[in-house]
This record gives structure tokens, sequence and C-alpha cells, in this order.
């Protein structure tokens, strides 16, 4: 799949999920926003029946008030009027009582209109005086008496759950400077707090407040939108899934290109000692380059080294088999370090001479026995010192310093540094990938598979150590390998 192709499938997968969640968001953010005005709404409502509740309940009770006080009046003039025509009766001589013998339907009907036109004439001078009596005395009455605490929580709750509203609550009176007169244990101290306020007694020339505070508010808010977040969390998935499987195209991609180049590396690498073989063999075949023993000479250190160049590279194509295993099938016997290191430095002292180099070697290390694949353990040296070689700066010779140190918690530490062309910051955590090799820019001299590093850090990850590398462009590399000592030594 071509890489264009790729990137016009991610656009187009990338702007459907952010559309998809951003849809997701908005309906939510919506909902939430409407339930929420729907609780207000209801809320403010509760509170404004309430507060009409109280209201009627303090006209009822100066009405009741006042009732009696007329009452008590009226019959007390009453007896009084009757005690006083007893009195001044004689008592020997009864009182004459005119009974008419009958009554008219008119005289009866103007009877009935003159007690209707009382009793309202009553009612309205009992009104009256009700509401005089709430504007001259309700204002001076203290808040707790004109509003009882359980009759509010108890017309609270039936006014809140006629309206689907059954959260819990708190609640508090505060006076004209908002000074706090009553409030249950659960309402909160602080100004921060959201809650509701309702003005009681709206007639009154000091006004009150009733203040309701729901502390699960957010919990009722969230359950009206909670069944949607699954479905939010889903696309999230799908949307990290679908950028992980993106980035793994990507990859093996490249992955790709890196065996094609490989491909082509190894061919050019093969073709190279095998022609140089075929054409000693066809020497040979020459009487008189037979006998000539300077010749035969020449042309068999030609067959041994380029057998050797053969070898190698065989090897470097078997090692990468053990890249797709994922446990290599190591013989791990305890090494001492500093006499392996003085052994491969001895064999590849000569290859370092040769470019007019030198190898430095500081064995510190008073504990250097590890348990390692000494055989690969020795490939991980080798390979190290040959690429320190292979990527020297043209305008100068290879300098390489090789060194071991204890550390504590009973760890080995061998550094391998180079006076190289070194590596830039964007390659240093690539090149430990299988197939992957650092630009050399006009360096066109240097060949390999991008094997070799990914081989080292494998091993040394199998040795149960670390290798890091610091790097600085220009003018060297250094590897830096920690493995912990065998116990016991």
């Amino acid at each position: 799949m071509k890489k264009s192709t790729i990137w016009l499938l991610t656009i187009v997968m990338a702007f459907t999920f952010g559309g998809l969640i951003y849809v997701q968001i908005l309906y939510m953010e919506k909902m939430t926003r409407m339930r929420n005005e729907q609780f207000n709404e209801n809320v403010k409502r509760s509170l404004d029946d309430v507060a009409g509740y109280l209201e009627r309940q303090e006209t009822l009770h100066y009405l009741e008030e006042d009732i009696e006080d007329i009452e008590a009046a009226f019959y007390g003039d009453y007896s009084f009027a009757v005690a006083s025509a007893d009195s001044l009766a004689p008592k020997s001589e009864p009182i004459p009582i005119f009974v008419p013998s009958a009554v008219g339907i008119d005289g009866r009907y103007k009877q009935y209109q003159e007690i209707i036109r009382n009793q309202y004439l009553y009612q309205k001078g009992l009104l009256n005086e009700v509401i005089l009596n709430i504007m001259r005395e309700a204002s001076h009455r203290p808040l707790l008496e004109r509003s009882d605490t359980a009759l509010v929580r108890r017309q609270l709750t039936q006014e809140l759950s006629a309206c689907g509203i059954v959260q819990p609550f708190e609640f508090s009176f505060t006076g004209p400077s908002r000074q706090i007169l009553y409030k249950t244990p659960g309402f909160p101290a602080g100004d921060d707090a959201e809650y509701y306020t309702q003005t009681l007694f709206q007639g009154s020339p000091t006004h009150y407040y009733l203040n309701v505070y729901f502390p699960t508010k957010g919990d009722y808010i969230y359950n009206s939108v909670r069944f949607l977040i699954p479905t939010l969390s889903f696309t999230l998935i799908l949307l990290i899934v679908f950028l992980y499987t993106i980035i793994l195209a990507f990859r093996q991609k490249r992955i790709t290109e890196m065996k094609t180049d490989f491909i082509n590396n190894m061919t050019h690498e093969f073709k190279t000692p095998i022609s140089t073989i075929s054409l000693a063999a066809q020497m040979l075949a020459d009487d008189s380059v037979r006998k000539s023993p300077a010749m035969l000479q020449h042309i068999s250190t030609v067959i041994t080294d380029e057998s050797k160049r053969l070898r190698f590279q065989v090897e470097k194509v078997l090692q990468m088999s053990m890249f797709d295993r994922q446990q290599p099938n190591l013989k791990f016997n305890e090494v001492a370090v500093n006499k392996l290191v003085e052994q491969v430095v001895s064999t590849f002292k000569i290859k370092v001479e040769k470019y007019g180099g030198s190898i430095n070697m500081r064995l510190d290390a008073a504990h250097d026995v590890v348990l390692v694949d000494e055989m690969h353990f020795t490939n991980v040296i080798f390979n190290l010192l040959d690429n320190a070689v292979k990527y020297v700066r043209p305008d100068s010779e290879p300098q390489l310093e090789i060194s071991t140190c204890d550390l504590p918690d009973r760890k080995l530490e061998i550094r391998v540094k180079d006076n190289g062309i070194g590596i830039r910051k964007e390659h240093l955590k690539l090149i430990f990938e299988k197939f992957y090799r650092v630009p050399t820019g006009n360096q066109h001299n240097v060949k390999g598979f991008g094997l070799g590093l990914a081989y080292v850090h494998k091993m040394i990850t199998a040795f149960d150590g670390t290798i890091k590398v610091e790097s600085e462009y220009g003018k060297g590399t250094e590897f830096i390998i920690t493995l912990p000592l065998e116990p016991g030594t």
C-alpha cells in the first residue's frame, strides 16, 4: 500500500472519529444543560409554592386569631345587655312579647337579605381587621414564629416530590442583611456553594429569604447522561485502536523497505567475495599460475580472506533468524569479562592498526564474572568495535577505548567509545531497531545490513542487562553496557 493511500485513510478516519466524538460530546453537553435548567425550574416553582403556602398559613393564623377576639367581644357585649335588661325589668310583671300570627313572604325575604348583608359586613370587617393586623404586627414577629422549620421541611419535600425531585436537601433562613437566622446541619457555611433562594413574605416591609441546597445535584445531573458515557468510551477505544493500527501500518511499511534494502545489500555483499573466489579458481586452472609459488600463495591468501568475509556475512544473516524467536537458544556460562575483552581486542587490533588507529583498554573491574553466552557475548563486543572502525571520520584515524568498572548493587559496566562521525539525536532512539541504518551522508563505503546493533541490544537484554548510547554528532559515540554479576563471585 502506498504511503499516500495510508495518509488518506488516516485523514478520513480521523475526521470521522473526530466528528463522532464531537457530536457525542455536544449531545451530552446539551442534555446536561437541559437537565440542569429543568431542575432549576422545578426547584424555583417548588420554592415559590412553599413561600405562598407560608403566606397563606400566616393569613390563616391572623384570621383565626381575629375571629376569636371578635367573637369574644360580641358575646361579651350580648351577655352584658341581657344582664342589664334583667336587672331593669320588674320581677313581678313579665315583659309582654308581641309575636305576629303570620309573616308574609316579602317580610321573610327581607329578613333573609338582612341576615346575608349583616354576614357580609361582618366578614368584610373581619378581613379588613386581618389585613390591618398583618400589615401592623406581622413584620415584628420573629421569623421562626412565622415559619415553622418542620413545616417548611415537610412542605419542601412535598412540593419537590410533586415536581419529580427526590434528592436530599438542606435549607436555611436568612434575614434582610443575609445573616443566617436558622440552618440545617448539612447546609454549607461558605458562599461558594450553589443554592437556591426564595423571598418570603414579599408584602412585608422586612424581607426574609429561604435558601435550599442540594448536595447531590451533580449526581442527579450526571445520571441523566450516564448512559452516553459507555458509547463515548467505546468510540475512544476504537480511535485508539485505529491510531495504533495506522502506526503499525507505517512501521510495517518501514520494515518492508528496510528488508528490501537488506536484500539489496546482502546481494551486493555476497556477490563480491563469490566473484573474487570464482576468479581465483579460474586463475588456478592456468598452468603458468600453478608454476609460480608466489602467485599460488597470493591466490590462496585471497581465497582465504574472501572465504572469511563470506562466512562473516553468512553469520550476520543467520543472526537475523534470532529476532523472530521469542527466546533465543542460549548456553549460559560464567565468563570473566576482562579476559574476554582482552582476547577480542587482541584479535581486532590488527584491523584497527590497518587504518592507522589504536585501541586503549582500561579494565578496572575488580569483579568481572558474569553469566552470559560466551559466543554471543563475544559477538556483541566485536560488533561494537567493528562499528567504531566502520564509522570513523574520513579526516581522522580510529581511536577506540574500551573499559570496565564496578557499579553498586553488584553490577558491571562496560564502555566502548570511539571518535567517529557520531549520531544525531533524532537517530539515537532508532539505532537498536532491526534493519535500521543511520544515514552516513557522503560516506558511501559504509556497508551493512542494519542488524548489528539490533543483535547487540537483543543479546544484552537476554543477559538481563541494559545498553544505552551517548553520542555527539561529529565527535564520537559511546556505548554503555550494564550487566549483573554472577552471584557468589
